[in-house]
């Protein structure tokens, strides 16, 4: 099969698409043909390897230990292993996998705990879109905040992949949206239902007086305690991601996440570092607000697979809005 292999750390320069063996499945697995996957801000900082401490668990400080890319995926399954009887041949399916990656591929052997059925109303390439951002959004949303009708919530970096999703997800949990974005991508989101937008080169939402029961920063580029300023006295200050990088950080994005962690211990709002985990029924979660029609993917740009190194690096420095796409 085809796939795009990454032998060493550095930028999309260090991507070959070449010819790999074909995996099988093996008990508990099934075998996926992959028709879409997508890009996410995890992709490039494993290919950079960066920020450097994290290479430790990437396999060395040379290169990953896992050498194809890609988490989320959507596809057919072509064959199932041993023990599988919630999937069949044929099915078409969609799903996250995690820390293993390999979904730069046209073929990928996928744990049976980290796929689904795909939303029948999606393509397969908006359905590539969905798994780890609209999960990322899910778990701190739902499952960290607890969030419910009528509270207000700030989505910091709300065009961004998983930040258009958060924007739904907090809609369809009843809260009061606003989301903060770039002039350019206004209109975007207030069509995804936010109530209020901030467009952040106007105005700084840290300092407007306005107050959140939860402050969702998918940026990483305010401190703790300007955003803290933003909650109110009981609010949740929910973090995950942490801007671009060009490599060659020590601690990168898990600097702010080290200095939250400590002071999470002093103050009193609550602050958590939402970290995802790909699960099948999280995936079944989506697909529900998807069928209901309170969950849509939005894609920016698609790049058929040969040109994935031109993709990640359009979302790595062009600040792109929602998703990018892998098309086979």
């Amino acid at each position: 099969m085809k796939a795009i292999v990454q032998d060493r750390f550095g930028s999309p320069d260090v991507l070959e698409f070449r010819s790999v063996e074909t995996p099988v499945a093996g008990d508990g697995e099934v075998l996926v043909q992959v028709l879409a996957a997508s890009v996410n801000a995890y992709d490039w900082h494993f290919m950079r390897g960066d920020p450097y401490l994290a290479r430790l668990m990437m396999g060395s400080f040379r290169g990953p230990r896992t050498k194809i890319r890609g988490r989320d995926f959507a596809g057919r399954v072509v064959a199932v292993g041993g023990n599988v009887t919630e999937l069949s041949v044929g099915d078409e399916v969609f799903g996250d996998m995690g820390h293993l990656s390999g979904t730069f591929a046209e073929y990928v052997c996928v744990p049976l705990d980290q796929v689904a059925h795909k939303p029948a109303k999606l393509t397969f390439e908006e359905a590539a879109a969905v798994p780890l951002a609209a999960n990322t959004a899910l778990i701190g949303l739902c499952d960290v905040a607890e969030v419910r009708s009528g509270q207000r919530v700030l989505v910091n970096g709300a065009s961004g992949g998983v930040g258009t999703f958060a924007v739904q997800v907090a809609k369809a949990y009843g809260a009061d949206v606003t989301a903060v974005c770039s002039t350019r991508n206004v209109e975007l989101v207030r069509g995804l239902g936010a109530d209020w937008v901030i467009d952040y080169t106007e105005r700084d939402f840290t300092r407007d007086g306005r107050q959140y029961d939860v402050v969702f920063d998918l940026v990483g580029n305010r401190s703790i305690g300007d955003l803290r300023r933003a909650l109110t006295p009981s609010g949740t200050l929910l973090l995950a991601g942490g801007g671009t990088s060009t490599g060659g950080s020590l601690v990168g994005p898990m600097g702010l996440v080290i200095k939250a962690q400590l002071m999470a211990r002093f103050v009193s709002h609550r602050i958590v570092i939402v970290t995802e985990t790909p699960s099948t029924r999280n995936l079944v979660r989506l697909r529900e607000l998807i069928e209901s029609g309170r969950l849509t993917p939005v894609i920016d740009r698609t790049y058929p697979l040969p040109e994935t190194a031109a993709a990640i690096r359009y979302l790595e420095v062009e600040h792109a809005r929602a998703k990018v796409v892998i098309t086979m």
